[in-house]
């Protein structure tokens, strides 16, 4: 069978499973997405966000594979059962002109302009409107305090003054006390590449192999072994041993912080990543809603679309999620503690003087989870096996490239702008 038989039966298949009444199919709201993965998450936003709406709508979370896949399945039959997509700006941006214009759907205003041009994706229409934001912060226990090193400022911490702070920590309670979310489903990947990576290089991927990197890499190693307890290896959520007492000083993302807030507030402080000579990376996570051009309710969509964006809906939306919104609103009293905390924290670590704001990747589609393995695979041969970094990093690399190759994907922020894939340097 040839590869356009394949494929025309591929949509014929496609087809066929949706062909069911127009109005069955307009009832049946599909909500698919890539945020709220946590079970816990997905039902507060089923049972605390969606029955405002009005119409029945189903909440599927999706990782990032499944999510593209079967949006390109779906575009490529040229219909769908897909009604409304929300996911990350790099995973939208893969899939440009297969999104309706949203122009007109919120008031204009509503949302920071800044925020709104990233939803254009390059085009002059609104591709995708910006729906949460979220980003990763360092939290400590008030136990830890006591073992800064004198004179440093935690609001203008540096990866020096963090390593020397974990050492001291290890050496005066005879063992480790910093934590990372590096278990099989921790965010990890996101440490190397969106705040350790770039604070010593300055880049996201260009500098992938080079001198900057390979002693910064082995800088990490020591500090890992001296300071870092091996329970790491094994954590989803940072807020777990920091509860339990296991972990004193942790990195993650701010949604999965937010029990540790809101069971103990008093005995926590929260603090923006620290700098490194690069500056003070970070990751900015973007989220938006889009409407594929086959969705099965496109004004439905709309509308669907319009009311996540409503003041109430993103209040109810930092609730459920731990995210905060892209639209000014005021958040109430009843707001759980970890959003009061963590705001201050996040609007700090944006505007601090040497923020180095680095993006998701961007045009990397269903290589996604390609791409982070390169950077968790880099850290297992280099930090847990012991593998010479030199060698280490020229392989992964050329894994590196291939992905960016593959999907043509061009250089993204803070990397300069790329004519054709983005090539490591």
């Amino acid at each position: 069978m040839t590869v356009s038989m394949r494929r025309l039966l591929a949509g014929a298949v496609l087809l066929g499973a949706l062909a069911t009444p127009a109005v069955a199919i307009a009832q049946n709201l599909l909500f698919w997405s890539t945020q709220a993965t946590p079970v816990e998450e997905s039902q507060a936003i089923r049972d605390g966000v969606l029955p405002g709406f009005g119409k029945s709508v189903t909440y599927s979370a999706q990782e990032a594979g499944p999510f593209i896949t079967r949006i390109q399945a779906e575009l490529q039959a040229g219909a769908g059962a897909i009604t409304v997509l929300g996911g990350l700006h790099g995973e939208l941006a893969s899939i440009p002109d297969g999104l309706v214009n949203l122009d007109g759907v919120v008031p204009a205003g509503a949302i920071a302009e800044s925020y709104m041009r990233f939803g254009k994706l390059g085009t002059a229409e609104q591709k995708y409107i910006p729906w949460m934001q979220a980003t990763y912060v360092m939290i400590a226990s008030k136990q830890a305090l006591q073992y800064l090193p004198k004179g440093v400022d935690l609001q203008k911490i540096t990866y020096d003054e963090l390593f020397a702070w974990g050492k001291a920590m290890a050496e005066a309670t005879g063992g480790p006390k910093i934590g990372f979310p590096a278990g099989p489903k921790g965010l990890s990947h996101r440490f190397f590449q969106g705040y350790l990576l770039p604070s010593f290089t300055g880049a996201a991927v260009v500098k992938f192999k080079s001198p900057e990197a390979e002693k910064m890499w082995n800088d990490f190693r020591d500090f890992w072994h001296a300071a870092v307890t091996p329970a790491s290896t094994s954590y989803a959520f940072m807020q777990e041993p920091l509860l339990n007492g296991e972990v004193w000083v942790a990195w993650d993302h701010v949604a999965r912080l937010k029990d540790a807030l809101n069971q103990k507030p008093d005995d926590f402080v929260v603090f923006p990543v620290p700098a490194g000579p690069k500056g003070r990376a970070n990751m900015p996570v973007i989220t938006g809603i889009a409407v594929p051009r086959t969705s099965n309710a496109p004004e439905d969509a709309k509308a669907l679309a319009a009311y996540m964006l409503k003041p109430e809906t993103e209040i109810a939306m930092v609730k459920a999620t731990g995210f905060f919104p892209v639209v000014d609103v005021k958040l109430p009293d009843d707001m759980p503690v970890s959003a009061k905390i963590l705001g201050p924290v996040v609007a700090a670590q944006n505007a601090a003087t040497d923020s180095l704001p680095v993006l998701l990747p961007i045009g990397i589609g269903d290589a996604g989870g390609r791409y982070n393995k390169v950077f968790s695979d880099t850290f297992q041969r280099i930090v847990l096996g012991g593998q010479p970094v030199r060698d280490v990093l020229d392989q992964q690399a050329q894994a590196l490239q291939a992905i960016l190759d593959e999907k043509k994907a061009p250089c993204w922020a803070p990397d300069p702008k790329s004519e054709g894939p983005c090539k490591v340097e």
